[in-house]
């Protein structure tokens, strides 16, 4: 795993996350505007969008993002936006673009886990050039995958293992070990309450990693 701060050169925050041999660049972009249904309010949003580049994968897709895209940014738009105080951001928009360049299973555990770099870093921008009262950012967020194969629990699943999977499962989780969101099925034999605790352990012992490896990112990160 692996996060390398400061990959565009325009945007307000970026990275480029690699899990293995997933490879997810993330940008977030600041704007001094909100969706209407916030105008007057005073409060910012955070937002997602999610793209596979059309040779991110064994053959050519095209550029629109389709249902399963969509979905994949709305999760992510909800998985960051929890980690921000929208009041403390003001009337603005900050919009994290998470684009997968190479996929090889976990493109939204890995976009969810950089794009809060991303986000953090255009934050700490933000309050640099005094446009912040207070810090908007209170907690961090990050996604990893489990699943159990022929009966072993796994975690970070790769393609080949989540094609494979009896069980595969997606949590988010805060750095104070609170979830934000949990995905999960079983995708040929059902599993137990004992299967499931497993997977949790593992999910959170993997976060913990990746919490480290965001706050290692943003301090390589250049300064404000």
């Amino acid at each position: 795993m692996q996060i390398t701060p400061d990959f565009n050169r325009y945007a307000e925050g970026s990275v480029l996350v690699e899990f293995g041999e997933t490879r997810v660049i993330c940008t977030a972009s600041v704007e001094a505007k909100v969706p209407s249904f916030l105008e007057g309010q005073h409060r910012g949003w955070v937002t997602a969008e999610y793209a596979m580049l059309p040779r991110s994968t064994h053959t050519r897709s095209g550029r629109n993002p389709g249902g399963r895209g969509h979905e994949i940014q709305r999760l992510i738009g909800r998985a960051l936006r929890t980690s921000v105080r929208l009041s403390a951001l003001g009337p603005r928009q900050i919009t994290v673009d998470c684009d997968v360049i190479q996929a090889d299973g976990g493109t939204r555990t890995a976009a969810i886990t950089g794009g809060w770099v991303a986000l953090a870093l255009a934050v700490r921008r933000l309050a640099a050039r005094e446009k912040l009262t207070s810090d908007p950012m209170r907690l961090s967020v990050a996604a990893v995958s489990t699943g159990i194969i022929s009966g072993e629990p796994r975690l970070d699943l790769a393609y080949v293992e989540d094609s494979a999977a009896d069980v595969d499962f997606n949590f988010v989780i805060t750095d104070s070990g609170k979830f934000v969101e949990i995905q999960g099925t079983a995708e040929s034999e059902p599993f137990s309450g004992e299967d499931y605790n497993r997977m949790v352990a593992l999910a959170e012992a993997g976060a913990k990693q990746l919490f480290a490896l965001q706050q290692e990112a943003i301090g390589r990160a250049k300064a404000p």
